[in-house]
C-alpha cells in the first residue's frame, strides 16, 4: 500500500470514528439526588486560598528529602508510576513522567487540581516533588520526581462516576467543570479518570465527584495523538467558534466532546469564566509553581488561559441579550 493510500485509510477511519461517536452520544439525565453527593463548594475565601500547598496544606506534603520504599510499580497507563510508602508510613500513588519528559502528565495534574480545587471543585492531595529517594530490592538510588498523590484516611475511593449519570447533569457546577475542561484543553475525559470519594471529617460524611486523572491536558486536542503538556501546542487553538441555536461551540476536537457538543450554553461559558477570573495573578503563578513549572513557561501557559477566560466572559452579555 503506498503512501497516499495510507493517508487515505487513516482519514477514513477518524472520520468513521468521530461519526460514530456523534452518532452514540450519550443521554444526559441526572440521575436521583444522593444525600451528602458534592462537586462543588462555594468559595467564599476563593482571594486568600493557597494555591501552591493546596488545599490539604504543606502539612500534608511529601518530604522530598525522605526516602521513599517502593510498594509496586505501576503496570498500566501512559506515564511511568509506583506506590510508594514514606517514612511515616504514608502511602502515595506516584506518576513519574519517561525520560526527557515528553507528554508528561505529572506536572499538568498537580497544577489543574490546585486550580479546580481553588475555584470549589474537591480534590485529593496531590504535590510536586521534583526528584526523591527510592528504596527498592535493589537498594537505595536517586529518582526522577513526579506528582505524588497521598491515600489518606480521611478519603475512600468508591471507583468511578460517570459523565453521563450522576445527580449534578445540568447544573451550573456540572456545566462549568465540562468548560473548564475545553478551557484547559483536557483529551483524556474518559469516565475511568473520575473517582467517587467518600470524605469523612468528623461526623459529616460526603460524596465527592472528583475528575481526578487531569494529566492529559494543556496541549493540543486533535484527534489522534494530541500533544499534552506543550506550551506551543497549547497556543495553538482557540477557545470558542461561535454560538449556533442556542449552545457554545467549542474548538476543541478531542473524542470526548460529545458531552459538550449542543449541550453548552453561553451562560455556562460565562459562569465558569468568571469563577476562574477572581483568581489572582499570585495565585495563577502559584499554581503553576507547584506543579513544578519554570516562570518563563508557566507566563505563556497563564496568557493562553487568561485569554480564554476574556473570550468566556464575552459570552455572559451575550447570554444576557439571548
Amino acid at each position: 500500500m503506498n503512501r497516499s493510500s495510507v493517508l487515505l485509510v487513516v482519514a477514513l477511519s477518524v472520520a468513521s470514528a468521530a461519526a460514530c461517536a456523534k452518532a452514540k452520544r450519550p443521554a444526559m439525565q441526572p440521575s436521583a439526588p444522593v444525600a451528602g453527593a458534592v462537586m462543588w463548594v462555594e468559595p467564599t475565601d476563593l482571594a486568600t486560598r493557597d494555591l501552591f500547598h493546596g488545599p490539604w496544606g504543606q502539612a500534608n506534603a511529601p518530604n522530598p528529602a525522605d526516602t521513599f520504599t517502593l510498594v509496586e510499580s505501576k503496570h498500566s497507563g501512559v506515564n511511568m508510576g509506583m506506590t510508594v510508602k514514606d517514612s511515616r508510613d504514608r502511602e502515595w500513588s506516584v506518576k513519574t513522567p519517561y525520560p526527557g519528559g515528553l507528554d508528561s502528565e505529572a506536572p499538568v495534574e498537580v497544577t489543574l487540581s490546585r486550580i479546580l480545587s481553588a475555584v470549589g471543585y474537591p480534590q485529593p492531595p496531590v504535590y510536586h516533588v521534583p526528584a526523591f529517594r527510592l528504596k527498592d530490592d535493589f537498594g537505595t538510588r536517586a529518582r526522577q520526581g513526579g506528582r505524588f498523590r497521598l491515600k489518606d484516611a480521611s478519603l475512600k475511593d468508591q471507583g468511578a462516576w460517570q459523565w453521563e449519570e450522576n445527580p449534578f447533569i445540568g447544573s451550573a457546577p456540572y456545566q462549568g467543570l465540562l468548560v473548564m475542561l475545553m478551557m484547559f484543553n483536557s483529551t483524556d475525559m474518559k469516565n475511568s479518570n473520575n473517582t467517587l470519594y467518600l470524605h469523612r471529617n468528623g461526623d459529616l460524611v460526603e460524596q465527592w465527584y472528583v475528575v481526578r486523572d487531569l494529566g492529559a491536558a494543556l496541549g493540543d486536542t486533535v484527534f489522534l495523538a494530541p500533544r499534552k503538556n506543550n506550551v506551543a501546542a497549547f497556543e495553538s487553538g482557540p477557545f470558542i467558534t461561535g454560538v449556533s441555536n442556542g449552545h457554545v461551540d467549542f474548538a476543541y476536537k478531542g473524542i470526548y466532546r460529545k458531552y459538550v457538543e449542543d449541550r453548552i450554553a453561553a451562560a455556562d461559558v460565562a459562569w465558569a469564566s468568571e469563577l476562574l477570573a477572581k483568581l489572582s495573578d499570585r495565585q495563577w503563578d502559584d499554581a503553576f509553581r507547584a506543579g513544578g513549572y519554570q516562570p518563563d513557561e508557566a507566563g505563556r501557559f497563564i496568557a493562553k488561559i487568561k485569554e480564554k477566560i476574556q473570550a468566556g466572559r464575552g459570552l455572559g452579555s451575550r447570554a444576557v441579550r439571548e
